[in-house]
């Protein structure tokens, strides 16, 4: 009795499996399978994304002609200012100080009458107008203050901050070297010297070229993610998806893939061609390292831009609510004006709940000062703690939305 029921244990052991139970994956043959999705369900998106020609134009538009024409058309910095000169004085030094105001700040003086002043700015001939009234040199001889008029045409206010400012250090330095080459001869007993790091010429095409491939960054990863899901509701194929063997998070990883793999191919294309071959902006750091954390910036963004599909049903909807949105995170990105000039607490709420200052101080510490992982690590993992709420949420939407509605 004791054989016949051994044995009989051993056949009930070599029982081939059930067929429910080899139909069952395993834990790596599940990640295969997920895998597998994803890359079938990115391959439909990025054919979907070619078949698209205004998305396509858009993009290349976005990454070449528009980088280009905000670095040298939005340009703030004082050069080939035009300026005009009333001469009463007709001395030594009125004559010094008018040679001082050179190309490529400013273009050759005009010569005007006093009468000349009011037409000559309002038909827009010059911006600056410098009076140097009767017996300029020999009231500053006799130690006396004489003044020095300056007429701005204000409508072109950072050009017109910025030559006052250069024409006011100019008549100040003439002026100076004039009084001290007479009388003690010898010059300031303190000589102030500059040095401008990372952009020695304060060219501002060097800053704007990158801080606008950050902003067509973000806007365009926002619309292609969003549109994505828009237009698939909005032609009814999502309705495909719904009998597929697929789960939401497949899906959404799939269009930020997509969409990611598009747009940071086209930010490196940009910041090859366009920054550094045609505007000729000197690069310090590491591209890898930017690219690398432009593509957790781009999850991250994608993200939003599919949390912002779920709520909007339509197209004109999805567009209208992504304006405000895309405003505030790039005007309070840091990418315009310093983090420094917020007020504190609005600062510490961008922080908390924009991925884009951290991106923005991220690139600026690779792209100008050279750092590496070592010193930026901190807002990569921002950047990615912020990505993880923003996909969290977009999943909770689709689900709720797509799947369940």
């Amino acid at each position: 009795m004791s054989s016949t029921s051994a044995s009989k244990a051993s056949a009930s052991q070599k029982q081939p499996a059930t067929p429910a139970q080899r139909a069952r994956p395993t834990g790596l043959a599940k990640l295969r399978l997920h895998l597998a999705n994803v890359f079938r369900l990115t391959i439909k998106e990025l054919r979907s994304f070619r078949s698209d020609p205004i998305m396509l134009l858009l993009v290349a538009y976005s990454f070449t002609i528009a980088i280009y024409a905000a670095a040298t058309g939005a340009s703030t910095e004082a050069k080939n200012l035009s300026i005009g000169i009333v001469d009463e004085d007709r001395s030594d030094l009125s004559r010094r100080i008018a040679d001082g105001l050179t190309p490529p700040t400013f273009k050759p003086p005009i010569a005007l009458a006093a009468t000349e002043i009011d037409a000559a700015m309002n038909s827009q001939r010059v911006i600056f107008v410098v009076e140097f009234p009767p017996k300029f040199q020999a009231d500053i001889l006799a130690g006396r203050q004489p003044t020095v008029q300056i007429d701005v045409d204000a409508t072109a206010a950072a050009q017109a901050f910025n030559g006052m400012t250069y024409i006011q250090n100019i008549v100040t330095d003439y002026v100076t070297q004039f009084v001290t080459g007479r009388e003690a001869g010898f010059g300031s007993l303190v000589k102030m010297v500059t040095e401008v790091k990372f952009n020695p010429n304060l060219t501002s095409s060097w800053f704007t070229a990158v801080m606008q491939i950050i902003s067509n960054l973000t806007m365009i990863t926002v619309m292609l993610s969003g549109a994505a899901l828009i237009r698939e509701r909005e032609q009814g194929t999502v309705e495909h998806l719904l009998v597929m063997p697929v789960v939401p998070s497949e899906i959404m990883l799939a269009k930020i893939l997509a969409n990611g793999l598009v747009i940071v191919a086209s930010a490196a294309l940009s910041l090859a061609l366009v920054v550094e071959w045609w505007l000729q902006v000197p690069v310090s750091g590491s591209r890898l390292l930017f690219l690398g954390g432009a593509c957790v910036y781009v999850f991250t963004v994608a993200a939003l831009g599919i949390a912002l599909g779920t709520v909007a049903s339509t197209m004109a909807q999805f567009g209208l609510l992504s304006i405000p949105v895309l405003l505030v995170m790039m005007l309070l990105s840091g990418s315009t004006t310093p983090l420094e000039s917020m007020p504190v607490w609005l600062k510490h709420i961008m922080l908390v709940i924009s991925p884009t200052p951290h991106f923005v101080i991220f690139s600026q510490d690779v792209m100008f000062r050279g750092a590496d992982l070592s010193i930026v690590w901190p807002e990569v993992v921002a950047t990615a703690a912020i990505g993880s709420a923003l996909f969290a949420l977009a999943l909770y939407r689709f689900r709720r939305v797509i799947f369940s509605g």
